[in-house]
This record gives C-alpha cells, structure tokens and sequence, in this order.
C-alpha cells in the first residue's frame, strides 16, 4: 500500500536533531519505505543526516510517501509527531 501526505512543519527550529531523532525512533522497526519530498529534493526518511539534508524550516511543507505493508499505521504515527511537535 502507497499513502502520501503533505504537512507543515511546526517546530519553531524546524526540522532539527531532535525531531529527527524522533523520526528515526518511529521508523526503526518499519517495514515500509519513507520518503521525505522538501523542495524537489527526495531523502529517505530512516536516515537522520538526509533529514537534517532538507534544512525544513518551520513551516516548510513536506510531503511524505510510505509504501508498504505497514504504511497505514507508520504515516498515522508520522503525521501525530508532526502535529504534536515532535514533543517539543
């Protein structure tokens, strides 16, 4: 299964160590393939040092694609760490 979703970035820093440490807890045990779209660039999203990559500010608008037998429940715990922040 494909799911692809756009959000914004809510951190005041963006896209920083932090979240993308929380990003790269989310996905360690995921089956599917994460990508990250920013700007036409594409990075794989289990990787922390592509993250930082996209230098996303706060409100910078990425598109994420899982695709996979886990993609239903990986994007859904995705998009919560968007909206919450990443607990920051």
């Amino acid at each position: 299964m494909k799911l692809v979703n756009k959000i914004s970035v809510k951190n005041p820093l963006g896209l920083h160590t932090r979240p993308a440490t929380v990003i790269f807890k989310i996905l360690q045990n995921c089956k599917s393939e994460v990508l990250f779209t920013h700007k036409k660039e594409t990075v794989n999203a289990k990787s922390i040092i592509s993250i930082l990559m996209l230098a996303a500010t706060k409100n910078a608008k990425i598109t994420i694609t899982v695709n996979g037998e886990d993609a239903e429940e990986t994007m859904h715990q995705l998009m919560s760490a968007f909206e919450n922040r990443f607990g920051e």
